[in-house]
């Protein structure tokens, strides 16, 4: 990765919790000094390296992991803080990239019954749940959205 790039990465990511949201390419215009497209090369790049993954045929972003720029079943509660996760794995991802403890709140896959994790001290109070990935890691990026 260029130097370039892993800058527009770090920069993505920070905007990203600061904002509390994923930040725009005009954002971050703002935030790297560069223009518009410039920032959207750049996130093709880091998409093309699954450092972010950008929405389907827009230069925005749709993940910049663990984080979800768009509404998930998988919803994680930080510091008065609604954020969204990509899957169940990343809930928890979302508590460790903050540093911060959290609530995780989804519903189980299986019977759709409403399910709520704490995380203290990167520590889940309950560790009875199961994590299941339907699709073989090697395939994961075939489909990042619907893995």
């Amino acid at each position: 990765m260029q130097d370039s790039d892993l800058r527009l990465r770090n920069l993505t990511y920070r905007r990203f919790v600061e904002l509390g949201r994923a930040p725009t390419a005009d954002e971050m215009t703002r935030t790297t000094g560069t223009d518009v497209a410039k920032v959207h090369e750049g996130w093709q790049r880091l998409h093309e390296m699954h450092a972010i993954v950008l929405q389907h045929g827009a230069p925005e972003i749709r993940m910049a992991n663990p984080f979800s720029a768009v509404p998930t079943a998988y919803r994680v509660l930080v510091d008065d803080h609604w954020w969204y996760a990509n899957c169940a794995w990343d809930a928890f991802g979302v508590c460790a990239a903050l540093h911060a403890d959290g609530r995780i709140e989804t519903s189980c896959a299986d019977c759709d019954e409403p399910l709520a994790v704490t995380v203290t001290d990167q520590v889940p109070d309950d560790d009875s749940l199961l994590f299941h990935v339907l699709v073989p890691a090697a395939q994961w990026w075939d489909d990042i959205v619907f893995t």
